[in-house]
């Protein structure tokens, strides 16, 4: 099961929305097949061309060989460009291009010295470096992510260019029998005997027995063994690569159909509520955190200073761990389901700058507060972004409310929004979050929760 593979693996989970326990078990043993995976098939790989040389001793040795090569190489790639990224201060564009042409540079000589060890190698290079201690992998994210996306295409249109209609005809019916004992079979077992003695509910051991799809991994290792198999004689390799391409296919196609209704009846997916971070301590972020926690949100908040931390947790309210961009970016965001960040705090510059990096790695929306002018530090104009609340809202303005006995109360606007309120964001009755911004605010509906602002001096009702 390849969990990262975009054929069916993230982008499925991420459609589904299981719960977070959930939801990273999956994540995680998807990031852990790919390279074993990987590593595996090669060793199977060349154990299937050294059976075909004569004498144990002699088969035993050419298997041990190849995969030897392909571990030193890998170790000895890892090493080199460990001590490279440590010594010399790279910036994103040379450290992904150094990277990319290391791994290629060691992959090359690895399958030069012996045939289709290079796959070895590159897996133990990316094991070993995602471990190493004290290392800091520069690397442009909007770049690999479209390599990655350029590779995949070009390999599963090579491979469908390849797999015709007559390499499919003796294949078929055995390969859907395959597809049909991993689903029924050989998937629920697993699950059963991984989560055996563990706390895992059942309806999640359930779903967990119910989700692999086959994907990148499968498709490239295939692809790179078939040929070389063919060419050494072996019987039955030229049926690899269409058997493959029809189990990914049909893996993918049982999952992706039957995911949502399969979670939905075991009651295992997450709401689709917002769950937006908070990024800040001051008492008004405060508030406005446990505000939205009674219009049924569940929040995450976040800050720099002890003080403000010890103030979140006190009033009850979870704490993001971590940095904040670990928190709010990337796997760590995906695995706590944070749908919107709010950049808070009382230093302008600050939201800027974080405005300018969460919004390229944050799938949700990033907002942030309006400076006291536009032409304060970086400031919001810089940004490109719109600016929380309405104008003239901006944080001295309402910092200067709070202080002068304004808060932040929950209303359902059914009831009205009274006068002299400012709205600051609007919940809806799917538990979406939307929120007022400079441009102008959220129209309100039959069942929304509305986030004011009181006047100053005024108790909340």
């Amino acid at each position: 099961m390849f969990f990262r593979a975009p054929t069916g693996g993230a982008p499925l989970l991420n459609f589904v929305r299981p719960t977070e326990r959930l939801q990273r078990v999956l994540v995680w043993e998807g990031s852990l097949i790919d390279p074993l995976g990987g590593i595996l098939g090669a060793f199977v790989f060349h154990g299937v061309l050294a059976s075909g040389q004569h004498g144990l001793v002699n088969q035993f040795a050419m298997f041990w060989g190849s995969a030897a090569i392909g571990l030193a190489g890998g170790a000895v790639g890892a090493v080199l460009l460990w001590l490279l990224l440590r010594r010399l201060t790279l910036d994103e564009v040379l450290g992904t291009t150094v990277q990319l042409a290391a791994v290629v540079s060691v992959a090359a000589a690895c399958d030069a010295f012996r045939d289709d060890t290079g796959l070895i190698a590159a897996v133990v290079m990316g094991v070993a470096l995602a471990n190493l201690p004290g290392l800091d992998m520069p690397a442009r994210r909007p770049f690999f992510e479209a390599l990655v996306s350029l590779i995949i295409g070009l390999l599963f249109i090579s491979i469908s260019a390849t797999v015709t209609p007559q390499s499919l005809h003796h294949v078929a019916l055995p390969t859907l029998g395959l597809v049909a004992a991993l689903v029924l079979v050989v998937r629920p077992l697993v699950a059963a005997l991984s989560t055996a003695r563990t706390d895992v509910p059942h309806r999640e051991r359930w779903f967990i027995g119910w989700m692999a799809p086959r994907g990148i991994v499968a498709a490239a290792t295939a692809s790179t063994f078939s040929v070389s198999l063919v060419q050494a004689g072996i019987g039955g390799a030229q049926k690899i690569l269409p058997a493959t391409f029809m189990v990914i296919v049909a893996t993918v196609l049982v999952y992706g159909l039957t995911a949502i209704p399969m979670a939905g009846r075991l009651g295992v997916r997450r709401s689709a509520r917002s769950r937006p971070l908070l990024v800040g301590g001051d008492p008004w972020v405060i508030e406005l955190g446990r505000a939205l926690r009674s219009a049924g949100l569940d929040v995450l908040m976040w800050a720099g200073p002890d003080g403000q931390r010890r103030s979140i947790t006190g009033a009850g309210l979870d704490l993001a761990p971590g940095e904040l961009l670990a928190a709010a970016t990337g796997a760590e965001a995906e695995r706590e389901g944070i749908t919107d960040v709010l950049l808070l705090t009382d230093e302008d510059d600050f939201n800027a700058l974080a405005f300018m990096t969460l919004k390229e790695r944050v799938e949700g929306s990033v907002h942030q507060l309006a400076p006291p002018t536009r032409s304060h530090g970086v400031g919001a104009a810089s940004t490109g972004s719109e600016a929380l609340f309405g104008a003239g809202l901006d944080r001295p303005e309402l910092a200067h409310r709070y202080a002068g006995g304004a808060r932040i109360v929950v209303h359902r606007v059914d009831e009205g929004i009274p006068a002299g309120h400012d709205m600051l964001f609007l919940v809806g009755p799917d538990g979406r979050l939307t929120a007022a911004t400079e441009t102008g605010a959220p129209t309100p509906g039959g069942g929304d929760i509305a986030i004011l602002l009181t006047p100053p001096a005024m108790s909340p009702p």
